[in-house]
C-alpha cells in the first residue's frame, strides 16, 4: 500500500493566524508623510536605475527601515485584491560644510541670504517591487524642513499605498534614494494564503482557487485539484529562482476537477504552483510549498549535474540554487578518495547555471571538482578528463614558498604531502631526488602559481618502465632456462617441438601480414556480410582493419585521413588491399572512373570507400597496384562481368567458391601448409555461408542485424 509522502492542503502547511485588513477604496495609488514632512507621488511607474553609490556633501536623506501592511485595495465590495503598504523611514547623514570665509572672520551665516542653517533638505525615494510575475518601480518626493534637520537623527517616514500582490506570493521590495549615497535597504516577505485572511469572500481569486492534495505512489507523484464541476482555471508550475529569472515548467488552462501526474524526482524546494479564474485581468495565487523539505532537497541533489567547459571552466546545472561550495582536488589512478590540494585553492561559492573557472595555469585530467553543502559532500567529478584522456599516472608537487625565499616542496601522496628528502618509506621519498631533478629541468606541468606557492604535475610513466624492465629482464632469464631443461630433454619432446615450430611458423607469417577492407555501405545486410567475413579472416590468425571497427577514429579523423593511415600502415606490413566489389562499390567506380558518365551521388559521412577511391584509382592507373591490391566479391550477389576492367590488372575472386586462393594471396607464397589452408578455407566458408544467405533473401525477408565483430564496441 503506498504511503502518501506529504499532504498539501490550500497552502500546503499548517492553518496560519487569520488576519483582519483594511480596506482602502479605489485603484489610484497614494503618498502621505509623518508630521512635518511633505511628499509627491510622482505620476506612473519609473525605471529602477539604482547607479553607483556616489559620496554625499553635507547632509542628504537617506532610507533607515522598511515596513511592510496588508491592506485590501477593493473596487466593490466583494471585489478586492490583496495589497502591500510600504513605510519607509528617513534619516540624516552628514553634515553642513561651513563657507569658507565665515570660518576666517568668525562670523555666522545671515539667515537673510538663506545660509545653510535655513536650507531644507529634500530627497527622491524610489521604492522597487516584485512579485511573479510583477515588478513595479515608483518614485516619491520627499522635503524635510530645516528645523529638523539633525545630522544622525531620524526625521519621519513616507508611507506608499500601495503594491498589487497575489495570495500567497513572495515578495521583494527594494528602496533607495537618487542620487545613492549607500546601499538600497532591501526587504522580502511570504503573503498569507487565502485561508488566513478573515475576507477572504472579498477576494475573487480566492473562490477559484482549488484545494490541493498531493500524494506519491511508487515514482508517480499525484496533484489532485478539488474544483467543482465545470470551472474554468489556470493552473502553473515554475521554478522560483532567487539567483536569475523565474524558469515556467508546466502551463495548463483546465477544468475542474483534475489531477496531474508528476515524477518525483520533479519535486524540488522552488518548485511554486500558481492558479488564477481564466478571467480578465484575474489575480494570480502563488504557492511554494517544498522549500524546507528534506527529500526535495535530496532530490534536488539527484538532478544536479556538473557540466565541463574546457580548458578550465565549469558549472552546476539545478533547477533551484543551491547553497554550495567548490573546490578542486587531486584524484590518483589506482582509486582511493579525491585528496584536497594543498595549499587549498580558496573554496567559492556556487551560483547554478553560471560558468565558473578555477584560477589554474593549465588544466590535467587528475583535477576533479568536489561541491559540498552544510560541510557534506554532494558531487565530485573529474571533469577535464573526457577532454584531456584519462587519468595519468602523475605526481603532485606542491611547493610551499615562505619569507626571505625559503621554498620547500613535497608530493602529495593518500598518507598526506611527503617531503621529497624525507627517508619515509613511500614512492615519492624513493624517487625524491629524481622529481626534484625533473623539477628543476622543466619537465614537469606547473598547474597553479602565486605568491604562497605553486602545483606541478610530475610524469611518473619512465619509472614505471624502468620498473618493468627489470621484471621482463627476470622473466627471459626464466624462459631461457627453462629452454636449457626442454632441450636436455630432447628425445621426449622432438615431436611435440616439431608440432610447435610448424604452428609457430605459419601464425608468425599470418600475424606478420595486414588486410584493409574496403567495401561500399550497400545497405544492412551487406554490412553484416563484410563484418562477418571481417571476423572470420581475424581468426586466421590475420591483422584485419575495416571501418566497421573504427567508427570512433573515423569521426575524429575524417574518411580520407581514417583510409590514408591505414593503407600507409597496411603497405609498409608487407599487407594487402581488398576491394569488395557489390552493385553499389562498382556504381562508385564508375562515378571516379575518368570515362565515367555517372552523376555523383550522395554518400554516408563514414563511407571509406568512396574517399578512398581517390588514392586507390591513381595505383591503378599507374600500375602500382598488383601486389598490393586484390579484388573480390561474393556469389550471387554481383556479376564477374560486372566489375570495371581497370581492376582486373589484380586477382578478382569470387567468395566463397574460391576462398582457398583468396587467403593464399593474403598470407603470401610459402606462408602456410596446403592442409592447413583448406581447413582454414573450409571454416572461412561455413562462417560467411549463413549472412550471404542472408542478403540472397528476398527484401521482404531480409534481416537487418549487423554482425560487427569483437570489435564492435568500437563502433559510435
Amino acid at each position: 500500500m503506498p504511503v502518501p509522502w506529504f499532504l498539501l492542503s490550500l497552502a500546503l502547511g499548517p492553518s496560519p493566524v487569520v488576519l483582519s485588513l483594511e480596506r482602502l477604496v479605489g485603484p489610484q495609488d497614494s503618498a502621505h508623510c509623518s508630521p512635518g514632512l511633505s511628499c509627491h507621488l510622482w505620476g506612473g511607474d519609473v525605471l529602477c536605475l539604482p547607479g553607483s553609490i556616489q559620496p554625499a556633501r553635507g547632509p542628504v536623506l537617506v532610507p533607515t527601515r522598511l515596513q511592510t501592511e496588508l491592506v485590501l485595495r477593493c473596487h466593490q465590495e466583494t471585489d478586492c485584491d490583496l495589497c502591500v503598504r510600504v513605510v519607509v523611514h528617513l534619516a540624516v547623514h552628514g553634515h553642513w560644510e561651513e563657507r569658507k570665509d565665515e570660518e576666517q572672520f568668525g562670523r555666522a551665516a545671515d539667515p537673510e541670504l538663506g545660509g545653510p542653517k535655513n536650507a531644507s533638505l529634500q530627497a527622491q525615494v524610489v521604492l522597487s517591487f516584485q512579485a511573479y510575475p510583477i515588478a513595479r518601480c515608483v518614485l516619491l518626493e520627499v522635503q524635510v524642513p530645516a528645523a529638523l534637520v539633525q545630522p544622525g537623527q531620524s526625521v519621519g517616514s513616507v508611507v506608499f499605498d500601495c503594491f498589487d500582490a497575489a495570495v500567497g506570493a513572495e515578495v521583494r521590495i527594494w528602496s533607495y534614494t537618487q542620487p545613492r549615497y549607500q546601499k538600497e535597504l532591501n526587504f522580502t516577505q511570504q503573503l498569507p494564503d487565502c485561508r488566513g485572511l478573515e475576507v477572504q469572500d472579498s477576494i475573487q481569486s480566492c473562490w477559484a482557487l482549488p484545494w490541493l492534495n498531493v500524494s506519491a505512489n511508487g515514482e508517480d507523484v499525484h496533484l489532485v485539484l478539488d474544483v467543482p464541476e465545470e470551472q474554468r482555471f489556470g493552473l502553473s508550475l515554475y521554478w522560483n529562482q532567487v539567483q536569475g529569472p523565474t524558469k515556467p515548467w508546466w502551463h495548463r488552462n483546465l477544468t475542474g476537477p483534475q489531477t496531474i501526474t508528476l515524477n518525483h524526482t520533479d519535486l524540488v524546494p522552488c518548485l511554486c504552483i500558481q492558479v488564477w479564474p481564466l478571467e480578465l485581468d484575474s489575480v494570480r495565487t502563488s504557492i511554494c510549498p517544498l522549500k524546507n523539505d528534506p527529500r526535495a532537497h535530496r532530490n534536488l541533489w539527484r538532478v544536479a549535474r556538473l557540466q565541463l567547459l574546457p580548458p578550465r571552466g565549469w558549472r552546476l546545472d539545478a533547477p533551484c540554487s543551491l547553497p554550495a561550495e567548490a573546490a578542486l582536488c587531486w584524484q590518483a589512478p589506482g582509486g582511493g578518495p579525491c585528496q584536497p590540494l594543498v595549499p587549498p585553492l580558496s573554496r567559492e561559492n556556487v551560483t547554478v547555471n553560471t560558468n565558473l573557472e578555477f584560477p589554474l595555469l593549465k588544466g590535467h585530467p587528475n583535477l576533479c571538482v568536489q561541491v559540498s553543502s552544510w560541510e557534506k559532500l554532494q558531487l565530485q567529478e573529474c571533469l577535464w578528463s573526457d577532454y584531456l584522456g584519462p587519468l595519468k599516472d602523475d605526481m603532485l608537487l606542491v611547493e610551499t614558498r615562505g619569507p626571505q625565499d625559503n621554498r620547500s616542496v613535497c608530493a602529495l601522496e593518500p598518507s598526506g604531502c611527503t617531503p621529497l628528502l624525507s627517508r619515509a618509506s613511500t614512492r615519492a621519498a624513493r624517487l625524491g631526488e629524481q622529481l626534484l631533478q625533473d623539477l628543476q629541468s622543466g619537465q614537469c606541468l606547473q598547474l597553479w602559481d602565486d605568491d604562497l606557492g605553486a602545483l606541478w604535475a610530475c610524469p611518473m610513466d619512465k619509472y614505471i618502465h624502468q620498473r618493468w624492465a627489470l621484471v621482463w629482464l627476470a622473466c627471459l632469464l626464466f624462459a631461457a632456462v627453462l629452454f636449457l631443461l626442454l632441450l636436455l630433454k630432447k628425445g621426449h619432446v622432438k615431436g611435440w617441438l616439431r608440432l610447435l615450430k610448424e604452428d609457430v611458423c605459419s601464425g608468425a607469417a599470418a600475424r606478420g601480414r595486414t588486410a584493409l577492407l574496403l567495401y561500399s555501405a550497400d545497405d544492412a545486410g551487406f554490412e553484416r556480410l563484410v563484418g562477418t567475413l571481417a571476423s572470420a579472416l581475424r581468426q586466421l590468425p590475420l591483422r584485419v582493419a575495416v571501418d566497421l571497427w573504427s567508427r570512433r577514429e573515423l569521426s575524429a579523423q575524417g574518411s580520407l585521413a581514417w583510409f590514408h593511415a591505414q593503407r600507409l600502415q597496411t603497405l609498409q606490413e608487407g599487407g594487402m588491399v581488398v576491394l569488395l566489389f557489390s552493385p553499389g562499390a562498382v556504381a562508385l567506380c564508375h562515378e571516379w572512373l575518368p570515362d565515367g558518365t555517372s552523376a555523383p551521388a550522395a554518400h554516408r559521412p563514414h563511407d571509406a570507400f568512396a574517399a578512398s577511391l581517390n588514392c586507390v584509382l591513381p595505383d591503378f592507373l599507374q600500375g602500382r597496384a598488383p601486389g598490393r591490391y586484390i579484388g573480390a566479391y561474393f556469389d550471387g550477389l554481383l556479376h564477374p562481368d560486372a566489375v570495371p576492367a581497370l581492376f582486373r590488372a589484380v586477382p578478382v575472386l569470387a567468395l566463397p567458391s574460391q576462398l582457398p586462393d583468396f587467403l593464399r594471396t593474403l598470407q603470401g607464397p610459402g606462408a602456410t601448409r596446403p592442409g592447413w589452408l583448406c581447413d582454414r578455407a573450409e571454416q572461412v566458408s561455413r562462417a560467411l555461408q549463413p549472412a550471404l544467405d542472408s542478403c540472397l533473401r528476398p527484401p521482404g525477408t531480409q534481416e537487418t542485424g549487423l554482425e560487427m565483430g569483437p570489435e564492435a564496441g568500437d563502433r559510435t
